[in-house]
């Protein structure tokens, strides 16, 4: 059977048109018991926000607001990870130490003078988040007092390690109806308990 093809009407752009983004879709509430990975950010499906070593400060937080995240992979030309910069780095006691040793103004700063390197990076492995629950990770990021997690796994095309995805902590207390900080103290346990989360 012949068709026939056509051209479709082409039509102009208009000003402040945007693109689309990926978005993941996940159920809005969860609780400690869920699968680990109904809380992680898969970069399989959401595109990672990244930034270069000389980006200013100023600039890396804009990127965070302007994306609605809390956390910046540090990429080299070829997106090799050289390390990573959060919302908590910009707005910590980091910055005052920083700032007071260097001498300089919060202006001069790059995302290169306050980033966590590579090197300092511990990840956790996707195959142990397969078996794992959302308290699991709460556990883990409590215990090292971190509001990020970071998951490698194999890339099965190349066999190569890459990192999958990321855990928020804050993202995991949103959709427990928690405020969870890294730190014991601010969330009780009795609300954790509340949660399904006993630790």
């Amino acid at each position: 059977m012949k068709h026939s093809y056509g051209p479709l009407p082409l039509h102009r752009l208009d000003r402040g048109i945007r693109y689309a983004r990926p978005k993941q879709q996940l159920p809005r509430r969860i609780t400690a018991g869920d699968p680990a990975l109904s809380v992680m950010t898969d970069l399989c499906q959401v595109a990672a926000v990244t930034t270069e070593l000389s980006t200013p400060l100023s600039k890396g937080l804009d990127i965070m607001v302007k994306r609605g995240v809390r956390i910046l992979l540090v990429v080299d030309a070829d997106d090799n990870i050289l390390g990573l910069v959060t919302s908590r780095d910009i707005d910590g006691e980091k910055i005052d130490r920083i700032l007071a040793k260097a001498g300089c103004t919060r202006e001069d700063l790059l995302v290169s003078d306050i980033m966590t390197l590579r090197t300092k990076l511990e990840v956790l492995m996707m195959e142990d988040i397969l078996s794992a629950r959302v308290g699991d990770i709460i556990a883990t990021l409590r215990q090292v007092n971190r509001q990020h997690a970071l998951v490698l796994d194999i890339d099965p095309e190349t066999e190569i390690p890459a990192v999958r995805g990321i855990f928020s902590l804050s993202e995991i207390g949103l959709r427990l109806g928690l405020n969870i900080s890294p730190s014991r103290q601010p969330t009780t346990y009795a609300e954790l308990e509340k949660a399904g989360v006993v630790l």
